[in-house]
């Protein structure tokens, strides 16, 4: 008896260099849903950010109802909504909506907010972020839950709400809240009992985190009367992998040294030394990402799962190290090789091949018995002038004996 399949996806924000067409870089997204959907992924996160030029999809919303209409099986979720840019009401009937065009594979993923720049242009201080963010999902979760609800804030305010069609997904669409270092995220979601979606899983303070985050996260949904899943646990790491780590190596250097920048100098997130060294080195050695092959990728997944304790989806952020031939190679590769590992694709045909061969020699010796009792009725009828020598050899016989026979 199975239990439950490892779920794969990708955490799309995503990244673009100012030296790439804007439209067909968007048209490139699209087409990587697309290309996942079709190699079986389970999920895409697509993500929400409105400055700094490299994140150019504004309205995950927007781009899941481009995708839906394009894809067959993959669920497409918003990685995530900045709770505090949206009135919670326009949101939620937002994402209802979504659930019925796109028949459930809708789901939702909120947070603060990650660019101080985007809360800046708002008029957003980004020390109430958290705060905003944790009033908007009181309201949202009972919302999308079909509930009528009244709330006011200092920055919103709910009189009898209630969404107008009735939830498509029961009782409501999935919910996972954005976690990296802090708690917030943790705690958010184990208050409503919600999914945790891990984004910097990989990185040194997030993968320290894993364990603690899941804890509070625990320990919360308790205090709250609430339970959580692990399978609804989501990790996020960069991964590139091609047939051998020279390649992978290779294939990144088109776009890696832009996306450093990015997170360098706006992100403030250094995820490389400055110092010259190699941050292809740096990036595999800190475990921070895998740039590799597929046994490097599986190796990682089993870490993240030994530090984690378990969880049920792990997702690759999308980032655009290589160029599109090779990049579409890699979530292949990903497909192919890796998913088997933890979806136990392979394990009955792997029974199935040892039980053949360990019974080799009764099947075998059954075969023989059957094909010589058909040569000897032959044999018998007709003679062995027309038997290959070497079949009358493997019955002890010869032309010569049978015709003194």
């Amino acid at each position: 008896m199975y239990g439950q399949k490892m779920r794969f996806g990708a955490f799309i924000a995503p990244f673009h260099p100012l030296n790439e067409n804007p439209t067909l870089a968007l048209d490139r997204d699209i087409e990587l849903v697309q290309w996942m959907d079709k190699l079986g992924y389970d999920e895409a996160w697509i993500g929400e950010h409105h400055s700094a030029g490299y994140e150019l999809i504004a309205s995950p919303e927007l781009f899941i109802a481009t995708v839906a209409e394009r894809t067959r099986n993959i669920k497409l979720g918003t990685g995530v909504s900045s709770l505090p840019y949206h009135h919670p009401l326009m949101l939620a009937d937002r994402i209802n909506q979504l659930d019925h065009i796109t028949r459930g594979r809708v789901m939702l993923g909120v947070g603060p907010g990650s660019l101080p720049s985007d809360a800046f242009m708002m008029g957003i201080t980004v020390a109430k972020q958290r705060d905003m963010m944790d009033e908007a999902l009181d309201v949202i979760v009972p919302l999308l839950r079909g509930e009528k609800v009244t709330a006011k804030t200092d920055w919103f305010e709910l009189k009898d709400a209630q969404l107008q069609m009735t939830p498509w997904s029961r009782p409501s669409v999935e919910i996972a809240v954005a976690s990296q270092v802090s708690p917030t995220g943790a705690t958010a979601a184990g208050r409503h009992g919600l999914g945790l979606l891990s984004i910097g899983a990989t990185s040194a303070g997030g993968f320290n985190a894993l364990s603690s985050n899941w804890a509070i996260c625990e320990d919360t949904a308790k205090d709250h009367g609430k339970t959580i899943d692990r399978s609804q646990w989501r990790l996020v790491g960069p991964v590139h992998i091609a047939e051998t780590r020279e390649k992978a190596r290779e294939n990144v250097r088109f776009g890696l040294e832009q996306w450093l920048y990015y997170f360098r100098e706006v992100a403030a997130l250094p995820l490389a030394p400055t110092d010259g060294s190699d941050p292809v080195d740096a990036l595999i050695a800190s475990g921070m990402a895998v740039i590799g092959t597929p046994d490097d990728a599986i190796a990682q997944i089993e870490r993240l799962q030994a530090q984690s304790g378990g969880f049920g989806c792990f997702m690759q952020l999308a980032h655009n190290w290589a160029n599109w031939e090779n990049t579409r190679k890699s979530y292949e590769l990903m497909a192919r090789y890796v998913f088997p590992k933890f979806q136990q694709l392979n394990e009955n045909r792997e029974a199935s091949l040892n039980w053949a061969r360990d019974n080799r020699p009764t099947f075998m010796g059954e075969a023989m018995m059957a094909v010589g009792s058909r040569v000897a009725q032959h044999v018998e009828k007709k003679g062995t002038e027309n038997i290959r020598p070497e079949i009358l050899a493997a019955m002890g016989l010869d032309k010569k004996t049978d015709a003194a026979q």
